[in-house]
């Protein structure tokens, strides 16, 4: 397919280490990407959320989309080419001694020509408590009325119950372009595919890497994964 039959996104996923890591670095890796949407994971969520949310959003050069505090440090980030018509934050349900985790979600419409549906989540590292809060995000998913671009932490791999529910029906970004093999984390040891990208089967995938440079190794404990998109134009 041709970029002349569909309209070009280029999206990045990135669990961002809460900052915690060379910030430098990490703002490096995203300008130089150049993407038009980064969901990120472990954004800020805790006292002045909204400034720290806007100071990194600033920092890659997007404004913010949706995220923060409300959806647990789950950020949504956008260029100026992206227009953020709706946005929503969902919380999982609080498992005694775990950790609060949830979504976000933003309705968005890119260079007046196509519509979609963007969302980020982090799966818990509990086996026990996954399934449920992937089925949780699969509901949301599946129940949006524009062609979906969902990318989560899932902290388990492709043989995994979560990874298979939030799967369901939609294009794995790695598998479309036969790139699986690449693993995401993590940076100091890569041993496990666990953060993934995924799309509605209307959206053509056009290339797929995971970043794997010095900066990267600097910039996080996760490795960015880079997704070129072309979603179907809005009728």
């Amino acid at each position: 397919m041709t970029q002349s039959s569909g309209v070009p996104l280029r999206v990045v996923s990135y669990n961002i280490h809460s900052q915690r890591d060379d910030t430098a670095a990490l703002a490096a890796v995203v300008r130089d990407a150049r993407p038009d949407v980064v969901i990120v994971q472990e954004g800020p969520r805790r006292f002045r959320w909204r400034q720290k949310s806007a100071a990194l959003a600033e920092s890659f050069g997007l404004v913010v989309a949706a995220g923060g505090l409300p959806a647990l440090g789950n950020l949504l980030l956008t260029s100026l080419r992206v227009r953020v018509v709706a946005d929503r934050c969902q919380r999982f349900p609080l498992t005694p001694g775990r950790h609060l985790r949830g979504a976000a979600y933003a309705e968005c419409v890119v260079a007046g020509a196509a519509r979609f549906t963007l969302a980020g989540s982090h799966l818990s590292t509990d086996p026990t408590e996954r399934p449920a809060q992937a089925a949780l995000f699969k509901r949301e998913l599946d129940a949006a009325t524009t062609p979906v671009v969902a990318a989560a932490d899932l902290n388990e791999g492709p043989d995994g119950p979560a990874w298979a529910t939030v799967a369901r029906g939609l294009t794995d970004a790695a598998v479309a372009m036969d790139r699986a093999d690449r693993l995401t984390y993590s940076c100091a040891d890569p041993r496990r595919r666990i953060d993934a990208l995924f799309v509605d089967p209307r959206i053509t995938v056009v290339d797929y890497d995971v970043v794997d440079t010095p900066q990267t190794r600097r910039a996080s404990d996760h490795f960015p994964v880079l997704v070129d998109l072309l979603l179907p134009a809005a009728d």
